[in-house]
């Protein structure tokens, strides 16, 4: 073998054994799997949820698939496999703790209580919660709700927040709950409540899979906003530098946008439903200038 061909083979070999030398935490781990696993959501409309042929979509699955290909680069593994686990809102960050997933691209909400448990991304979108009511109501904020019956599903943020405003504010609303979300938006339909208050885009999934969409308008200013991000082990600042420059990468160059638009603003599978969800000036700003923070301060 030539001398100057030996000599790159050798540089070659350094350099790749420098690279798995560096590397520590999942990513190594990851490495030497071959193998990363993400968790995702079964119905979490439109960030994670099954196809018609129970094929994982959504925006948030855009995303992990964008992280993926930048660790596959990172780590030197262009051959490295995806392995796809369903978790939920109850096992979710235990998954993520014990190692058996190593990325969770959903629906979950970045805020300081989870945040001793795990660590999270840069936001990858927000929710806001807002009201949905009939366009006929004369409802447009949360002032005009004086008097009336407002549809809640149990065991929400949402739940517990308006119970507090009614509280502070001794407010003359009365709560009618329901077991989930389509129960909630049936209350509002049938007349038994005059809006549902929730996050916006689940108002904005149940808006779109009603018999009648444009009856119905997500009005009033945002009571409370959550930080959406994907979730990450504790403390693995090698795999966390690789997750969040891929995010800021696609919030700042125009393709988060784009794919916001997608999810949010246009017919989305399998039913093409179109939540008609515009882009908030939140989240906007976040685009501007990405960041971990939760917004529950």
């Amino acid at each position: 073998m030539p001398y100057r061909a030996a000599a790159l083979m050798l540089l070659s070999c350094v350099a790749l054994s420098a690279q798995a030398q560096d590397l520590t935490g999942r990513l190594a781990s990851i490495k030497t799997r071959n193998t990363i696993v993400l968790g995702y959501r079964e119905s979490s409309v439109p960030y994670s949820y099954y196809d018609n042929n129970e094929r994982v979509i959504g925006y948030s699955q855009d995303i992990a698939q964008e992280i993926v290909k930048e660790i596959k680069t990172t780590i030197g593994a262009p051959g490295l496999q995806v392995k796809m686990i369903p978790v939920n809102a109850q096992n979710r960050i235990a998954l993520v703790q014990n190692g058996t997933i190593d990325l969770e691209c959903g629906g979950t909400t970045n805020n300081k209580e989870r945040a001793q448990q795990v660590d999270f991304s840069n936001t990858i979108s927000v929710t806001e919660t807002r009201l949905l009511t009939k366009t006929d109501s004369n409802i447009h904020s949360f002032s005009d709700l004086n008097g009336k019956t407002v549809a809640v599903t149990t065991g929400t943020t949402s739940e517990r927040y308006i119970r507090s405003y009614i509280q502070q504010k001794n407010a003359n609303i009365t709560l009618v709950e329901a077991r989930d979300h389509s129960a909630s938006f049936l209350n509002l339909e049938t007349g038994r409540a005059a809006a549902f208050f929730m996050d916006a885009d689940v108002l904005a999934s149940e808006r779109a899979t009603a018999h009648r969409p444009e009856d119905y308008v997500i009005t009033g200013a945002p009571q409370t906003h959550e930080a959406i991000a994907c979730m990450l082990p504790k403390g693995d600042t090698a795999l966390k530098a690789v997750v969040d420059r891929t995010i800021t990468r696609i919030e700042t160059d125009g393709r988060g946008q784009s794919l916001y638009n997608s999810w949010f603003m246009s017919p989305i599978a399998p039913k093409g439903i179109n939540l008609g969800l515009p882009m908030s000036d939140t989240l906007k700003a976040v685009f501007a200038h990405p960041n971990d923070r939760p917004m529950d301060d």
